[in-house]
């Protein structure tokens, strides 16, 4: 099992529904390449697990750093897993804005770490703490 940790930023904001029909449109891709993972966006920036085979893997990033939506890909982490974490999600994703989500029971103050390379270059493994948070406790 391969995976991949990548953030990036907005070109301009976008709403709840461009989000939506982002993500169905993703999973609809994604499922039949047996492409699992997790879409997390707040304040105009991203974060995106990718996990499944190499080769399918690489070959989306490719495609998504060319999306005009966004810019500035820069990936945290990527390799070898032992087993997915996102088995049963063609394309999971939260708006970590929502406001529902600050009143949630499993909040935490983490989730308002904004998704930039700059918060998470120098310890990347952060990224799939709080990828594994939102997994977790929402």
């Amino acid at each position: 099992m391969y995976s991949m940790v990548y953030v990036s930023s907005a070109t301009k904001p976008m709403a709840k529904d461009e989000l939506v029909e982002l993500l169905g449109v993703a999973a609809e891709r994604n499922s039949p390449k047996g492409i699992t993972g997790l879409l997390l966006y707040k304040d105009g920036n991203f974060m995106q697990m990718l996990e499944g085979d190499e080769q399918a893997v690489t070959a989306l990033y490719r495609q998504i750093v060319l999306d005009p939506r966004h810019r500035g890909a820069i990936v945290l982490l990527k390799g070898e897993s032992d087993a997915r974490e996102f088995p049963d999600w063609s394309m999971g994703f939260r708006d970590l804005k929502s406001p529902e989500l600050e009143s949630h029971p499993g909040f935490s103050e983490f989730l308002n770490t904004p998704l930039t390379a700059r918060e998470f270059e120098a310890h990347p493994g952060r990224a799939k703490t709080l990828l594994r948070m939102f997994k977790e406790k929402m």
